[in-house]
């Protein structure tokens, strides 16, 4: 009934206005594409996405063939992340078949977002299960001139040898100095991502400024959330008086503008040392005491 209405009694109207609580969206999935000939057909049927909650188990019906065993063997050394697989058929040549190994990054990908958060690099993770790679890179805590700082110089990520196999290197192949590390990319993704799906309660609503202001408070507990847990290091979230003027609010458009600052990795940290005589001018001091 609405309001408007006559109505000779009493009646109750619920108003449900106010911030919706925004959760974060999963990152921690793996999907990947394998090839296995002799896979379970019934758990890994050709072209078709599968959803494994158990890697490690699938893996036994994964067959002896192809990538797609090993693939799943060398993400559970990592972690156990909800893993999308899609079986395809094995390639008439080696080249339509052969692929970079990157499953161990997938699963120490899923790893850090589950135990650490998005907001951290990739780099200098121990990775599990590596024992060796296939040509040697020469690597250095305190010598720039090193193979891998000359790779990490050029933006390209490398496996080192340090208390067993790491990865090294927090750079993205973006040519937007904006989304230059890993993480920031990671971030930006993620955000939008988590803001766009958690307003679908807001869509189709009477746009009036009570919703508008609801959105707003909701981004801004969302960014403060997000920096208590050190996600970012801060956010905002505001009405722009400047897009919003009256003919998108008459079409149906709102614009809110947000911002946000991610979290930077520490890549170079020179420790700046000295010498100095000043902490023996209170050696008398200290002996007569």
């Amino acid at each position: 009934m609405s309001a408007t209405d006559y109505h000779h009694g009493v009646r109750v109207i619920e108003i449900s206005e106010g911030t919706r609580p925004i959760r974060t969206v999963s990152t921690a999935v793996v999907g990947m594409v394998c090839t296995s000939d002799d896979a379970d057909a019934t758990l890994f049927p050709l072209n078709t996405p599968v959803l494994l909650t158990d890697v490690l188990a699938a893996s036994g019906k994964a067959g002896a063939t192809g990538t797609l065993a090993h693939s799943l063997d060398a993400i559970s050394d990592q972690t156990k992340p909800l893993t999308v697989v899609v079986r395809v058929a094995q390639g008439e040549t080696e080249a339509e078949t052969t692929a970079f190994a990157t499953a161990r990054t997938l699963g120490l990908r899923a790893k850090i977002d589950n135990d650490t958060g998005w907001h951290k690099s990739l780099s200098n993770v121990g990775v599990n299960g590596v024992t060796g790679i296939s040509a040697d890179v020469f690597w250095d805590l305190q010598n720039s001139a090193t193979d891998a700082n000359l790779l990490n110089s050029k933006d390209v990520t490398t496996l080192i040898r340090k208390d067993g196999y790491r990865f090294w290197g927090s750079r993205s192949c973006s040519h937007d100095p904006l989304f230059a590390f890993e993480n920031y990319t990671r971030t930006a993704q993620v955000l939008a991502d988590t803001m766009a799906e958690a307003h679908m309660w807001a869509n189709d609503k009477p746009l009036t400024p009570s919703l508008a202001k609801d959105i707003i408070e909701g981004i801004r507990a969302k960014m403060r959330e997000l920096k208590s847990l050190g996600y970012l290091i801060n956010g905002d979230c505001w009405y722009d008086d400047n897009v919003n003027d009256k003919n998108p609010l008459k079409a149906g458009r709102l614009f809110i503008d947000y911002d946000y600052t991610p979290v930077p990795p520490l890549e170079d940290l020179p420790l700046r040392q000295r010498i100095t005589d000043r902490h023996l001018a209170d050696f008398a001091a200290a002996v007569n005491s």
